[in-house]
């Protein structure tokens, strides 16, 4: 990947690596405190066991600086680079019990991040040349969501609304409050929504028939979502909507499915697949313990390397 995804705020990582580290370690880590010398110094690498897309910088850097600010963490890819089976991540060095107590926090957040960076760009490879972007949707990990909208940038992919605060979407429940089960006008009830709101705020409304698009359309829509359509509705609907509101398609899209959406015309495509049925990336911290140092200054150095777990 040759760009930079924009990143979360500092503060967003450290809340939720910090939380994810008290859980993990409330009162301590007490099994790095009874085996490991105080004063022993480690070098570790993070490495892949299978290639993709990696998104782990921020929450590697913080899993350790959190823990340790003694412990330094070199990066030798960024998120959004592809890398290969085998390849070193990053090269961690520091207080062997720090590194210990960080590893399980810093690979698991590191390796769902790259699992979702990694089957976004699956799913942007498929729609290549069609003019589609790839959308996540807010089937996301509760409390992740920041930084799972940017394993999704990493991996191509578009960010949708990041909150129910942010847009409007009227949804098939919404509409059937809304129309009082079609005592009102979808049109007419759907402008009245329109009047009440600044000009500023993105309006999208959700169909689920052929029928239903131009009702929504005369209201001014911004997007017309078309849910669950057969890629022959699908392309249908791009014909009929014609340019006058942007096309999303949503509902069980696949990756063996979303090359074929795609070529129906739609301009955005929303899968909630890309986070919520997610697996993990395989990475590992391999450790290094080169010295144990004792308190009176005795003790030889050598060497003991492992997979951590």
């Amino acid at each position: 990947m040759n760009f930079t995804p924009a990143r979360p705020s500092p503060a967003d990582v450290d809340r939720i690596v910090a939380a994810a580290l008290a859980e993990d370690a409330p009162w301590g880590d007490i099994t790095s405190q009874v085996l490991i010398p105080e004063e022993a110094h480690a070098e570790a690498v993070v490495v892949a066991r299978e290639p993709g897309i990696f998104c782990g910088e921020l929450v590697i850097e913080a899993s350790m600086r959190l823990t340790d600010p003694r412990i330094r963490v070199t990066f030798s890819v960024r998120d959004g680079d592809e890398f290969d089976a085998g390849a070193a991540l990053a090269a961690v060095s520091g207080p062997a019990r720090s590194i210990l107590t960080a590893e399980r926090v810093a690979l698991n957040l590191a390796q769902r991040l790259s699992g979702i960076a990694t089957l976004t760009g699956r799913f942007v490879a498929e729609v290549a040349g069609t003019g589609a972007r790839v959308v996540d949707t807010r089937k996301t990990t509760p409390g992740l969501r920041v930084l799972e909208r940017h394993a999704v940038r990493c991996g191509g992919g578009v960010n949708h609304r990041f909150s129910l605060s942010d847009a409007v979407m009227a949804k098939d429940n919404h509409l059937a409050v809304l129309t009082q089960g079609g005592v009102i006008g979808l049109t007419e009830a759907l402008r009245a929504v329109r009047a009440r709101l600044p000009h500023t705020v993105h309006f999208e409304v959700e169909v689920d028939r052929l029928d239903q698009i131009e009702p929504v359309l005369a209201a001014g829509v911004d997007t017309i979502m078309l849910d669950n359509f057969s890629l022959e509705d699908l392309a249908s609907g791009v014909k009929q909507v014609a340019g006058r509101a942007l096309v999303e398609a949503s509902g069980n899209v696949r990756l063996e499915s979303i090359g074929a959406i795609a070529r129906t015309g739609v301009d955005i495509i929303s899968s909630g697949a890309l986070t919520h049925s997610v697996q993990a990336l395989d990475l590992g911290l391999d450790i290094h313990i080169d010295a144990l140092a004792r308190e009176d200054g005795s003790g030889s150095t050598r060497e003991i390397t492992g997979s951590v777990r």
